[in-house]
Parts: structure tokens; C-alpha cells; sequence
């Protein structure tokens, strides 16, 4: 019968390599723990500068800042309200969620299973370009070139769909909600592609092939084996597009129309966010205004902790997604 190897001390070359895989984890361990920690207190710290800086505003606010229509900060005396912006700000980037996820997740699932290997590398490196397009250039081209083209389709939308609350109204405009919902929707494509293809690509290959020599088709093997463990990645992905989109200042603030009303026809001339507001009102603000600015920039923060929070319930709520992440 062989004697273990033994180590100088005299112990099994296990236990060795045991001890040496403590000692690496350990500093591995605070590390992870410490930039969890850094990442907290940058949080806090920016949610008590911009409590902080909003209540003199707030303070000095005439109107009632969640259910008011007017941005009047400037004024005297200063009035204004949340409500309006932030109803903008949910309804594009919803839209653009709608539009830009059901694309991202093709794209993606072509790229991981069905593209040849050298035209899935070239794609992919297309769509990691597409995302680090300075937010300027999609407004840019949003201003000059989709905003004319969008003028046929939303005649013919209001025409034909003008039933439908969201395509009704009696003037229709390029620079509307919908073409702002659409330049965030090709915005935020790239991310949630780029990331739905990598959750994909890591889908179980034994899964795959049982499902394949089981005799299913391709589309019935992503159906089962694919789509049900990419899903939490998909779900994060498209959470972290709805962010950058709640989030995105200059494409909108290019051609959303800088009003402040409570509309669902998306192709009259209305529409505004908060970060196009914070983006167009900065730089002639008074300190009121500046305060009213940054207290329209704390509800766009909250916003955004809240839809990070859903999404991660919405994964640890069910069982099944929860599984595929671990």
C-alpha cells in the first residue's frame, strides 16, 4: 500500500494545499467585503448630499412637490412639482424597455446559437461599440434625422390606432414622447444584449445536448434549457437598461418638448424627464432653483433604488429563477 505524500512538517500534502487555499481566501474575503462596504457608503453619502441640499428648497417650495404640475423654481415665490417629470421619466423608459427588450434578447440568443463562430464575434464586438456611443451622438442623430422621420408614422398611428389612449390627440409632432422612447430604446439595447448573450452563452452545455439527442428542435432546446436559466440574467439586464434610461440627460433633453403635463399620447408635443430638466434648467438656476433641481434628482435616485429592489425580488420570489442564479 502507497504512504501518503507527506510535507516537511509531516502532514498530508492535503492538508497543505487545504491550509494554502485558507490563507488566499482569507484576504479575498475582506477585500470582496471591503468593496461591498465602499460601495454602501458612497450610496449614503450621496443620498445625505442631496437630502441636504434639497431641504432649503423644499423648505421654500409654495406649491406641493409630489403633486404639482409647475417648475417654477426661479419665481417668486419659488413653486414646484415632481409629478410631471417623473410621470415622463416612467412612461419613456418603459416604453423603451418594451421596444428595446424583446429585440436585445433576439440578438442575443442569434449570436450564442445560431450565428457562425467568426459572425458571432463580429457582432458582438459591434454591440460592446454601440453601448460606448456618447449619449451627445444618439441625440444628435434622434434631433436631425429621426424626429423627420418619425412624422409619417405616428400620422399614420394617430390615424388608424388613435382609438388606443397612447396614439390619440388632435396634433401629432417628431419631437414627441415616442421618439425619445425610441432613441432610449437603441440606447439601452446594446446593454441588455451585450449581457443577456453572456448569461446564454454560460447555459449548460450537457442541458443543451440531452435536449438535442432527446430529438428536440433548436428553438425547443433554447425554450427548455436555455431561456429558463438565462432568465435571471435577462431580468438584471433589462433592470439595468431601464436604469441608464431613467437615468440618460443629454439624447432626451435634445428632443423631448420641456413640458411639464401629465399625458398618455405619446405623440403630442409632451413630454420631459427629470435628468432632461436637471440638464436644460442647471445652468440658469438660482440656488432655490439649483435646490429644486437637486430634490427632483433625489426622487430620480429613489426611483431607480426601488426598480433595482423589484428586480431583485422579482428573481428571489420565484424559486426557479433563484435556482439558476445561485
Amino acid at each position: 500500500m502507497a504512504t501518503p505524500l507527506r510535507t516537511r512538517e509531516g502532514g498530508p500534502a492535503t492538508r497543505r494545499s487545504a491550509f494554502r487555499r485558507s490563507q488566499g481566501e482569507g484576504p479575498f474575503r475582506y477585500l470582496t467585503t471591503g468593496a461591498g462596504i465602499i460601495v454602501l457608503v458612497i450610496m449614503a453619502a450621496v443620498a445625505v448630499f442631496l437630502i441636504a441640499e434639497a431641504i432649503p428648497a423644499l423648505q421654500a417650495n409654495a406649491g406641493n412637490f409630489l403633486t404639482d404640475l409647475t417648475w417654477t423654481p426661479n419665481g417668486d415665490p419659488p413653486a414646484f412639482g415632481i409629478a410631471a417629470l417623473a410621470f415622463g421619466t416612467l412612461l419613456s423608459s418603459l416604453l423603451a424597455l418594451l421596444m428595446a427588450t424583446p429585440v436585445a434578447i433576439g440578438v442575443a440568443l442569434f449570436i450564442s446559437h445560431y450565428a457562425p463562430r467568426r459572425m458571432a464575434g463580429v457582432l458582438g464586438y459591434v454591440i460592446d461599440l454601440l453601448a460606448a456611443v456618447p449619449s451627445v451622438v444618439y441625440g444628435l442623430w434622434g434631433v436631425i434625422f429621426l424626429v423627420p422621420l418619425m412624422q409619417g408614422p405616428s400620422e399614420f398611428l394617430n390615424t388608424y390606432l388613435g382609438f388606443i389612449p397612447l396614439f390619440g390627440g388632435d396634433r401629432v409632432v417628431g419631437r414627441s414622447m415616442l421618439t425619445a422612447s425610441v432613441v432610449l430604446a437603441i440606447m439601452i439595447l446594446p446593454i441588455i444584449a451585450a449581457i443577456s448573450r453572456e448569461v446564454f452563452l454560460q447555459a449548460p452545455k450537457m442541458q443543451e445536448e440531452a435536449a438535442l439527442a432527446l430529438g428536440a428542435t433548436r428553438w425547443e432546446m433554447i425554450r427548455m434549457a436555455v431561456l429558463p436559466f438565462g432568465r435571471p440574467g435577462v431580468i438584471s439586464a433589462s433592470m439595468l437598461g431601464l436604469g441608464r434610461a431613467m437615468g440618460e440627460t443629454i439624447a432626451v433633453a435634445l428632443i423631448f418638448p420641456a413640458t411639464f403635463q401629465i399625458s398618455f399620447q405619446i405623440l403630442g408635443p409632451t413630454g420631459n424627464s427629470i435628468a432632461a430638466n436637471i440638464a436644460n434648467g442647471f445652468g440658469e438656476a438660482t440656488p432655490i432653483g439649483r435646490g429644486a433641481l437637486i430634490a427632483s434628482g433625489l426622487v430620480l435616485f429613489i426611483i431607480t433604488l426601488l426598480v433595482n429592489i423589484a428586480a431583485r425580488l422579482i428573481i428571489a420570489r420565484r424559486k426557479e429563477y433563484a435556482r439558476a442564479a445561485a
